[in-house]
């Protein structure tokens, strides 16, 4: 029996000397992976340090304290914890380690030359970090080789993809700014961050419950700058998009790959110079990036070092092509903004919501002070606008050099959007208590041959005060107008298969007095007309024909105002006064029938319109044979006569 219990008892200093010794070999491996890991960081020519190191091996907890790295190249200056701890840790292979939990308390991150600005620094304040179920390398792969702010960021978002992880939060983030642009200072809060699923790169939900950033400048007056997002989230975020695009190496990625599925925020900003805004809901959806076009590191390598300093018009173009590929290169499907308000020292302006998805854009509800009165518009939009061709135009007309811009480069305006649209306006008249009133004005134009539209479309509906200080409005008031309402539909289109152009019925109502209605077409109108060349251009006009014209006129008013305008003039009662305008009109009738008799008619038609008003004038010209319509021209600057008798004439007027 004895025998037995000495043997126990050996077998049990032996085994608690084996587990100690198993402990302190394992601790032992964890310290020199560890200490490995520092002496890359001092290798590559930066310091590196840490306090005591305890592992613990059955609950495989590792914990390291007063960590302090400052890796020797910009724009990472330093990186410091004053503790880590990792529990469950575990080795997944050579390369691979894996943790239950990991708890760093006490971070501090500095950077120098923030966002590619050589004075500006930031240093970062994190008093707590927790992840649950995290798997990544043993140690970083890949250090930058270059000084460079975006390498340092690919890096970054490297080692960020080569790591998985069940849950991220970071209760507080706090960061001091300085070395910002005039002279300012700044300081940045976050609160409440959670990231959820990360896997490989990806985020399938990451929240930011408030970003606070304050701004103190100097420059041009000192002001104190407060702006904030709250409640943001943001849903599938893909960090290996955002690596091609910043790696130099994926230039021939040339297809659109989606970075965000969607960001939502509110926003809301404060200034110390009385001017704050509020926007009660930011949405974007379907962010995508393109790598062979977004490439941001080309765009900061030709970014001027001083940019107070005159760049010359070559650099200034090669700036504007990097910035045109960046947008190029990025996609939205569609961006919403509600409830946008901003306070001024002249009163509070508002916005009911600001749209874009596939080029177009539109502000919606606005109500904001003037300083005459309250503006306020229903709907303002840009239809298929590129941001990306409005600044490769305005790049184009850095050629220049001084000079004005030629023909050719005003027309690639059009290539930037293809119509805007204004709705529902009521803005006060100048200094006046009257109104404007725009029901709706919109410009359409399309099928671009080369840079110029061979399609256009203007709608206008308007209501507008007559003038006092016009002298051409004076009649108008003295016949008791004090408005006119403007109602006008004008729309041209070539049609290359019959190469006609035609000047679609244009009307033009002017409210209690008058509305005309235009059809014109044209024949034999080939595509090399539309040119900026001068020479091309009046070569091939020539070969251009005159078809028919229809016009007519409704009077709905304006016969009885000029009527009652010449009777004043005259003192002579209205119904003298209308018959002595048609008298007028009458006076050249032989001239003009002497030529061609239907013209004759023509003159009947319109003195009869004047001498009964609430009348339709209608008269349609046809040719009677084949007229090129620069002879017509022509004929009418030097022989009216024989330029009307080349179409067949028809007049009439009816009630």
């Amino acid at each position: 029996m004895k025998r037995i219990l000495i043997g126990l008892i050996v077998a049990a200093v032996l085994a608690a000397g084996g587990w100690f010794g198993f402990n302190l070999y394992v601790r032992h491996r964890v310290t020199a992976e560890i200490e490995a890991a520092f002496e890359q960081v001092r290798s590559g020519g930066g310091k590196a340090s840490h306090g005591k190191i305890g592992f613990d091996l059955p609950s495989r907890t590792l914990t390291i304290e007063d960590i302090d790295v400052e890796p020797g190249r910009p724009p990472l200056a330093g990186v410091k914890a004053a503790s880590f701890k990792a529990v469950g840790v575990r080795q997944i292979d050579e390369a691979h380690i894996a943790a239950d939990n990991v708890e760093i308390e006490g971070a501090e991150l500095a950077i120098d030359g923030a966002a590619g600005a050589a004075s500006m620094k930031l240093t970062y304040k994190i008093p707590r970090i927790a992840l649950t179920g995290y798997s990544g390398p043993a140690r970083m792969q890949g250090a930058p080789a270059s000084d460079s702010i975006i390498d340092a960021y690919r890096f970054g978002l490297e080692q960020f993809a080569a790591m998985t992880a069940g849950s991220l939060s970071i209760p507080t983030i706090t960061a001091a700014m300085t070395g910002i642009t005039g002279g300012g200072t700044g300081d940045i809060t976050y609160s409440g961050l959670t990231f959820r699923n990360i896997d490989h790169g990806k985020i399938e939900t990451a929240k930011v419950e408030r970003a606070l950033v304050t701004i103190n400048v100097q420059q041009p007056r000192p002001d104190k700058v407060t702006s904030g997002f709250s409640d943001a989230t943001i849903d599938d975020f893909d960090a290996n998009v955002v690596i091609a695009a910043l790696n130099p190496e994926k230039t021939d990625d040339d297809s659109y790959r989606r970075v965000y599925r969607r960001i939502s925020t509110a926003y809301d900003m404060t200034s110390t110079a009385g001017i704050g805004a509020k926007i009660g809901r930011i949405l974007v959806e379907d962010i995508a990036y393109r790598p062979s076009k977004f490439r941001p590191a080309e765009l900061l390598a030709v970014l001027p070092k001083d940019p107070s300093a005159s760049q010359n018009p070559a650099r200034m173009r090669e700036l504007m092509e990097k910035l045109a590929n960046i947008y190029e290169g990025a996609r939205v499907g569609k961006v919403t903004l509600t409830d946008l308000s901003m306070n001024t020292p002249q009163g509070t302006g508002k916005l009911n919501a600001v749209t874009y998805s596939e080029g177009d854009f539109a502000l919606e509800g606005l109500d904001a002070p003037a300083p005459q009165g309250q503006f306020k518009m229903e709907r303002f939009a840009l239809k298929s606008f590129s941001v990306t061709n409005l600044i490769r135009w305005a790049a184009d007309l850095t050629k220049n050099a001084g000079r004005p811009p030629s023909p050719d480069q005003m027309l690639g305006l059009f290539g930037v959007l293809a119509g805007a649209e204004i709705k529902g306006v009521v803005a006060p008249f100048k200094n006046t208590k009257k109104l404007v009133t725009i029901d709706t004005m919109s410009l359409d134009w399309g099928q671009l041959v080369g840079s110029i539209p061979s399609k256009a479309h203007v709608v206008a509906k308007f209501v507008t005060p007559t003038d006092p200080s016009d002298p051409k409005q004076l009649p108008l008031m003295a016949s008791g107008i004090d408005k006119l309402a403007i109602d006008l539909d004008l729309g041209a289109e070539w049609r290359e298969a019959s190469n006609s152009l035609a000047l679609a019925p244009a009307t033009l109502d002017i409210g209690g007095i008058a509305r005309a209605q235009l059809g014109i077409t044209l024949g034999n109108v080939p595509r090399e007309v539309f040119s900026t060349d001068p020479a091309q251009l009046m070569g091939q006009a020539a070969r251009i024909e005159a078809g028919s014209l229809a016009f007519s006129l409704r009077d709905n008013g304006g016969v009885e105002a000029a009527a009652t305008q010449y009777a004043r003039s005259k003192n002579v009662s209205r119904d003298a006064a209308r018959q002595a305008l048609a008298d007028n009109v009458r006076a050249h009738r032989e001239d003009i029938a002497a030529d061609n008799p239907e013209a004759g008619a023509a003159v009947d038609a319109i003195a009869g319109f004047i001498e009964t008003p609430g009348q339709t004038l209608v008269i349609k010209l046809t040719p009677r044979a084949k007229a090129p319509l620069m002879q017509i021209m022509q004929l009418l600057q030097t022989d009216p006569g024989n330029a009307l008798a080349q179409f067949k004439i028809e007049a009439s007027t009816g009630l």
